[in-house]
């Protein structure tokens, strides 16, 4: 079984920044790819990021330009570096793991519990 546990949220003015971080933990991560998305309340889920055990990224259009995704040297820790953020970016925000990349845009295999991003304007 795979944990994964996210942290870093909070709230943040407009135009603020927030780097998210998420921790696995369970299994060995050699062929896990990993990614963020998020939920707004009274929305469906969106994709945000995801990033290859090899280093290649995805980006959702709306989080291109602002948000950075990366992997701890471990492999098993990834960031979520959030620049230039705006009120449309509140939201809770999952860090999930699968071991088909295409799936992280839609059904991961594992998700965290979320942590909430909180954006005034």
């Amino acid at each position: 079984q795979v944990q994964l546990v996210e942290s870093g949220g909070g709230l943040v003015q407009a135009g603020g920044s927030l780097r998210l971080s998420c921790a696995a933990s369970g299994r060995t991560f050699i062929s896990y790819h990993m990614g963020w998305i998020r939920q707004a309340p009274g929305t469906e889920r969106e994709f945000v990021a995801a990033i290859t055990w090899s280093g290649n990224t995805d980006y959702a259009d709306s989080a291109k330009g602002r948000f950075t995704i990366s992997r701890g040297n471990a492999k098993n820790t990834v960031y979520l570096q959030m620049n230039s953020l705006k009120p449309e970016d509140t939201a809770v925000y999952y860090c999930a793991a699968d071991t088909k990349f295409a799936e992280l845009r839609t059904t991961p295999d594992y998700w965290g519990q979320g942590t909430q991003v909180t954006v005034s304007s």
